[in-house]
């Protein structure tokens, strides 16, 4: 069984500057799913899919290997992970190396461990790749309870009748956390545009561990739950 693991990093965070390689507790942000991934011992090729020059010397001085570089048209605001999970594996097709599983690592997901990864690969061990798996999350309040907000902050909710329902009578709904997808290789290789299947398991991860890290607020939150996780003033 050959895994190819895929961290994609492409340069411009706006929201938060050098999002990818900035210090996250003592360390690049992006270097700790490279040493998850290292640590797990799962992967033949640890990939870090990029087109910046400032994110490989990082990546470099990490001690991990860049093989070749994402082109520029697949290293925009709006291109999907799909295409660079397909221009990678397609890569490495060209230089004689196939894998039978692509893993997607998001690079700032510093929170996921080994035992993540372990357990996901079981899971989709289990159904013989049949299923994609997809790190998840539960939404922390039930979404049927949602408001609209208009300028003035007026409130609208989406289902006025939900609101007489109990929480505890409400089912839990998902969303994708962001951290990792495990992928068949044969459907990457056979995707078009954003879709490899539709087919997915949930791994479910603790709601401390599925932080989505999109602002400056969500960094520090994120820091302070690692401290804490990890009992360390780093």
């Amino acid at each position: 069984m050959r895994r190819l693991a895929i961290i994609p990093a492409r340069g411009g965070s706006k929201r938060v500057p050098d999002k990818n390689i900035r210090d996250f507790c003592g360390r690049p942000m992006i270097g700790h799913i490279l040493q998850t991934a290292k640590a797990s011992n799962l992967f033949d090729v640890i990939h870090v899919s990029t087109e910046n020059d400032k994110i490989k010397r990082v990546v470099e001085s990490l001690g991990f290997e860049i093989d070749f570089d994402r082109p520029e048209d697949l290293a925009d605001d709006y291109t999907p992970l799909m295409p660079v999970l397909k221009f990678v594996t397609e890569k490495y097709v060209s230089l004689d190396q196939t894998f039978d599983q692509v893993w997607l690592l998001m690079p700032c997901s510093p929170l996921i461990e080994t035992i993540d990864l372990l357990a996901a690969s079981k899971l989709f061990e289990r159904h013989n790749g049949e299923y994609a798996v997809m790190s998840a999350a539960v939404y922390s309040t039930p979404i049927e309870r949602a408001f609209t907000c208009d300028v003035n902050g007026s409130m609208t909710p989406l289902d006025a009748k939900a609101l007489a329902i109990r929480t505890q009578d409400l089912e839990d709904k998902y969303y994708d956390a962001g951290a990792f997808e495990i992928l068949s290789s044969k459907d990457v290789l056979g995707s078009e545009d954003t879709v490899a299947t539709e087919k997915y398991l949930a791994y479910v991860l603790p709601k401390f561990k599925s932080i989505g890290i999109d602002d400056g607020d969500d960094f520090a939150l994120a820091e302070m739950i690692y401290r804490g996780y990890h009992h360390t003033s780093v």
